[in-house]
């Protein structure tokens, strides 16, 4: 896929040729960990299920973290492309990649000396806990090369191309699927074989992704005079992506936090929590995609060299389409879980020891297949506040969602278990809305105001 001026022509088929691709590159994406999971849950036990389970949100506190600061760096990469800047294009994709060598770096070193304590910290029980130090010892230790990966994958998307990525993430997760199936499902090895062969794919992605920049896109590879970090840009990126990457962090926080009350009340209900997980990172997939899309156009265009008005007027219509195509998606996705929670919940478990875990996650399911609702806007929301550079409202938007979600999650599962979790999302998606809805009305005004002036 070549890049995409997203400035012109059709607003709804610049979204979605840009979102369907980002939809089936993070799909892929999340295959790494589900695939892990189904076989880790299938041929080792329900412990190693569980093991995963409580290492995720660590993983994923940092997968997110890292992502966080290659969008801020994606949002600033889109806007210098679309006020055609391709000099500051490719200083600012040397910044991000040479900055982040050294960050990706700290993250591993960190990663193999603090996993046993965080772990311990977080009640893990003592029969996963071994398991689930390996293993995301392991994990951590490839964050270089998930860095990289998502660094140049946001170049690419910046200029519109989010296609290209994702041929990329699919080799990636069809090698990480195959060696698991060898290594653990015939072969008969442990977790630990789970975590080496996620890294391993992730190496992979990285190393296509950077080949086919450096032979097919002259626009993003960097040259000997454009190679270095640039201080005035590291400086804006690490505003823009440490906001984004506090806000992307804040997330599996969350998560963390949640998992802390869902510990003590057993390796069945980790279990089931864990799946259920899975399905719902599935399920807010495509949201964020078509997030990511608004961002990138609302960036672009916001750069062009265009009259204010102009601007803005499409700007705010691809706000309308975005928000309409995220209402759509979440029609299917509610038949889809709501039809096929108990099919979902069994792919990961087997046989009569999971019977408990089917039962505890179907119903689970069940409900947040309603709440998939308020995801879906909330992301066209982010999507649009990041576009426009509005990383204050977005991460504010963020902390309040979380911090809802954590409160009632500690009220509320002691009772209910991992149901009361799904009460504790719609709770801080609901109060995200009350405090985002009314700002882009007030910040409309405003812009409404500014272009009658001119």
């Amino acid at each position: 896929m070549a890049a995409s001026d997203m400035t012109k022509g059709s607003i709804a088929g610049h979204l979605i040729r840009y979102s369907v691709p980002l939809v089936v590159g993070n799909l892929f994406q999340l295959a790494y960990n589900a695939v892990d999971s189904i076989i880790a849950g299938r041929f080792i036990g329900k412990e190693a299920l569980a093991a995963l389970g409580t290492a995720g949100p660590v993983m994923n506190i940092i997968i997110l973290g890292i992502s966080g600061i290659c969008m801020g760096a994606g949002v600033l990469m889109s806007g210098f492309f679309g006020s055609g800047r391709k000099e500051e294009l490719k200083k600012e994709l040397s910044t991000t990649l040479l900055f982040g060598l050294y960050f990706s770096l700290a993250v591993a070193a960190c990663g193999i000396l603090f996993s046993r304590p965080l772990l311990v910290l977080l009640r893990v029980p003592d029969s996963v806990l071994d398991d689930a130090c390996v293993y995301l010892t392991i994990i951590l230790s490839g964050a270089p090369f998930t860095y990289f990966y998502n660094a140049l994958a946001a170049a690419l998307k910046s200029v519109g191309d989010s296609g290209t990525p994702v041929k990329f993430l699919m080799v990636a997760s069809l090698l990480n699927a195959g060696l698991d199936l060898i290594f653990i499902g015939f072969l008969g090895f442990g977790i630990v074989c789970s975590a080496v062969t996620t890294v391993a794919a992730e190496s992979v992605s990285a190393i296509l992704t950077w080949i086919y920049i450096k032979k097919r896109v002259p626009l993003l590879h960097p040259d000997k005079e454009t190679f270095r970090i640039d201080p005035g840009l590291l400086k804006k990126t690490l505003r823009y992506g440490g906001v984004t990457a506090l806000q992307q962090a804040c997330q599996p926080v969350g998560k963390l936090l949640v998992q802390g009350a869902v510990n003590p009340l057993g390796v069945d209900v980790i279990a089931a929590f864990q799946a259920v997980n899975r399905v719902d990172d599935f399920a807010f997939t495509p949201e964020q995609s078509i997030s990511h899309g608004m961002t990138t156009f609302t960036a672009q265009n916001l750069g062009a060299d265009r009259i204010r008005t102009e601007r803005e007027g499409r700007v705010r219509d691809g706000l309308r389409i975005g928000l309409l195509m995220e209402f759509l998606y979440w029609i299917f996705i509610f038949l889809v879980v709501f039809l096929a929670r108990e099919p979902l919940m069994k792919a990961f478990v087997s046989g009569g020891e999971g019977g408990t875990v089917v039962e505890l996650g179907s119903r689970y399911l069940k409900t947040m297949a309603f709440f998939y609702l308020f995801p879906a806007f909330t992301n066209g929301l982010q999507g649009y506040f990041r576009g426009r550079g509005k990383m204050g409202i977005t991460l504010a938007g963020t902390f309040i969602q979380t911090g809802i979600r954590v409160a009632v999650t500690y009220v509320t599962a002691p009772v209910l278990g991992i149901y009361g979790v799904a009460f504790a999302c719609a709770a801080g998606w609901s109060v995200m809305l009350l405090f985002e809805v009314p700002y882009l009305l007030i910040s409309g005004k405003k812009e409404k105001g500014c272009r009658r002036e001119e």
